[in-house]
């Protein structure tokens, strides 16, 4: 079930650089179904299939968004910086994890409690800069007895929970439904074309793992599996963000206004051809916010036809995202319906 597959994803903790232990997941669940698995100097986790001289890169990446230790001052309180796009306020209070060399250590974020501060200060909210992990250390000897030390990864501690119907919550989400989507993708597929399955890193910095692949592979087209923004709740209109969770995986036309992905529309045709002969609901997107490793992949070499299949989660780069598993099972039937054939280019 794409739900327990879910469930450990979310559950496993990779932060930009640090994705080994998604990395060994992946890797479980894909033995015996593809043809070869490796990986690559950055880390990227490479799935083939082998069949035609064609050949598709589907991509995922794996990392978190997450923390890292820059500072472990006299009294044993940690400074962090941020790996990705994190805003200030989802961070402050959070109860998290420090992956350090004598495993796993809980700490709490921290920071001026609001009874301390003055009007000005409660409505600017805490900054990251002002924050701090506190592990309850009495000082840095004993933080690093613990195994705790400058650049020792973080992620926060959630874990997966299901909500109503066949709707689910957790941490990372972004991106470990589009590695979900791709896992199933590649168990249950039959194509005549040779497949890339890149699991991706440092997605969350730069697009970096997607950079590297793509280069390395260079595949005729490209296709990325991330998460989107619906627009479905309070605080967002449909005009801003026109997809709804619950109404199919969405894909995209453009991306960032422009400024990161304008997808092929070949690709994007041979991808909706392929919902409409199967009864898949699909949604189409015209997007003005971020973007995916699918601009990364198709600026590569001479250029590289591509497009992102998306599952729209609710509070994304937060530990609470939502999304419908419904969206990522019509995910995964577009893929495989897709994959049957050939696009035209």
């Amino acid at each position: 079930m794409v739900k327990e597959l879910l469930r450990k994803l979310s559950n496993a903790h990779g932060v930009s650089g640090s994705e080994g232990s998604v990395f060994a997941i992946i890797k479980k669940e894909l033995r015996g179904h593809v043809d070869e698995i490796r990986d690559d100097p950055l880390g990227n986790l490479i799935a083939i299939r082998r069949g035609s001289k064609f050949s598709v890169m589907l991509a995922a990446h794996m990392d978190e968004i997450g923390l890292m230790v820059k500072y472990i001052d006299d009294k044993g309180f940690i400074r962090f910086v941020a790996l990705g796009g994190w805003y200030g306020p989802t961070l402050y209070n959070q109860r998290v994890i420090l992956h350090g060399t004598k495993g796993p250590c809980f700490g709490v974020i921290g920071g001026k409690p609001p009874h301390m501060m003055d009007e000005e200060e409660r409505k600017k909210g805490v900054k990251i800069d002002d924050m701090f992990i506190d592990i309850g250390a009495a000082n840095r000897q004993e933080a690093e007895v613990l195994g705790i030390d400058v650049g020792t990864p973080v992620t926060v501690d959630r874990e997966f929970a299901e909500l109503a119907h066949d709707r689910v919550t957790g941490k990372a989400f972004d991106n470990r439904a589009g590695v979900a989507m791709l896992i199933k993708t590649l168990q249950e597929v039959d194509s005549p074309l040779t497949i890339y399955g890149v699991f991706t890193v440092q997605e969350e910095v730069g697009l970096k793992g997607a950079r590297t692949s793509a280069y390395t592979l260079d595949p005729d087209c490209a296709i990325a599996t991330d998460v989107t923004i619906p627009g479905d709740h309070p605080g967002i209109d449909m005009k801003d963000a026109p997809v709804e969770m619950g109404k199919g995986p969405v894909i995209t036309i453009v991306d960032s206004s422009g400024r990161g992905l304008i997808a092929s529309r070949k690709v994007v045709k041979w991808l909706k051809d392929a919902a409409d002969a199967n009864s898949i609901p699909v949604q189409l997107e015209v997007g003005s916010g971020g973007t995916t490793d699918a601009t990364a992949i198709h600026l590569t070499k001479g250029g590289i036809p591509s497009t992102t299949v998306s599952i729209p989660s609710r509070y994304i780069h937060s530990p609470v995202e939502i999304l419908d598993t419904k969206d990522i099972d019509a995910g995964v039937r577009l893929l495989v319906a897709a994959l049957k054939q050939k696009p035209v280019l």
